[in-house]
């Protein structure tokens, strides 16, 4: 898959039938109706083979059937939860050419005709947009109200006037095809507005707060299978007479490793806790994926050092880690959004006790 930069049918076939893609979803719209916890689980686990499977994964657990759950009208759970549950792939439609990290420069506008909207627009790094059946599209109904104008739309994928763009020739994570969607002239009924009008931003600041949860898990679970792929190596590979684990400088720096991946761990598990229990964790969720991007780095560098040559090599998996786990400090946030965000938090905390 990473080759070929695609999804196998088969896994995500298997991914729907072991309801690994609602795992929060009610089970009386055909979902597992398990936790956050759960999904988090699920995360990591995937990531400890193949990060593209696994954030094919997280986005439709913790983007897109999260805001269809809480935000959908009872139609629009009828209509999409069960898809979303059984078969069908959702893709979050935010970033765009002029507006990543600054995401509420969106260009992408809509405009009220009659009893629906007309989308224009075009959006970037659209992660499984080649296979999606629906998109929910970040749109601005009133450009002169700046972000307060953008509005969250459920856009089907047989809807006249999209189009997808190539797949983007990825470093890392690239079973998951990442594509430009545009939309022409695209007529959205207003029965598709998920939430209210004017407040998709608030929208997507929250659900990319939990997002960035599962990013954290992801980066964790990346670290960990490369660890866990490295150390048996260490332990059969013999130089000057012994295995070379038992050298100190190496016995060392495993050491370090593993203590790094297991801080990674508690500050996910303790985001992921926090938001189950309805207590704030935005600071808690952008210091887990910071941190779990950073361990990841270090991990799987420091792994395919303790390989030598081979772990240099595409015959080992640890280059496909290295390669996986760069863009832990990009999507859904950056490394130095994330620390503004920590900064922020700790500010108004320390401010408040004056």
């Amino acid at each position: 898959m990473d080759k070929e930069g695609k999804l196998d049918q088969t896994v995500i076939s298997a991914l729907f039938s072991h309801g690994l893609m609602g795992v929060e979803i009610p089970t009386q719209y055909g979902g597992t109706g398990s936790t956050f916890g759960s999904a988090i689980v699920v995360i990591e686990e995937l990531s400890k083979v193949d990060a593209g499977v696994s954030v094919f994964c997280d986005i439709q657990n913790t983007l897109i059937n999260t805001m269809l759950m809480e935000l959908g009208t009872e139609k629009q759970k009828d209509k999409y939860l069960n898809r979303l549950a059984t078969d069908t792939v959702g893709s979050f439609c935010l970033s765009e050419a002029t507006s990543g990290s600054d995401a509420f420069a969106l260009k992408t506008n809509a405009k009220k005709d009659g009893d629906a909207y007309i989308l224009n627009g075009s959006k970037m790094w659209i992660s499984s947009a080649d296979i999606a059946g629906v998109f929910l599209v970040m749109a601005n109904v009133d450009p002169s109200l700046s972000y307060k104008g953008i509005t969250c739309f459920i856009v089907d994928r047989d809807s006249p006037g999209i189009s997808i763009g190539k797949k983007e020739d990825k470093l890392g994570i690239r079973s998951s095809a990442t594509c430009a969607v545009h939309f022409d002239n695209v007529k959205v009924p207003s029965e598709n507005v998920l939430g209210v009008v004017g407040h998709g931003y608030k929208y997507a600041i929250g659900m990319l707060n939990g997002g960035r949860i599962g990013i954290g898990a992801q980066m964790l679970g990346i670290a960990q299978g490369c660890f866990d792929k490295t150390i048996p190596y260490t332990l059969q590979r013999k130089q000057f007479g012994k295995p070379i684990f038992d050298f100190q400088g190496i016995n060392h720096q495993v050491s370090r490793v593993a203590t790094q991946i297991e801080c990674a761990r508690l500050l996910v598990y303790n985001a992921c806790r926090l938001k189950e229990a309805g207590l704030p964790f935005v600071k808690q969720a952008a210091m887990a994926k910071y941190f779990a991007s950073e361990v990841a780095t270090e991990t799987t560098s420091k792994c395919i050092e303790w390989m030598g040559g081979v772990g240099y090599t595409k015959d080992y998996p640890m280059e496909k880690y290295y390669r996986d786990c760069k863009i832990g400090s990009i999507y859904e946030g950056t490394t130095n959004i994330q620390l503004n965000t920590i900064g922020k938090h700790i500010e108004q905390e320390y401010r408040g006790k004056d």
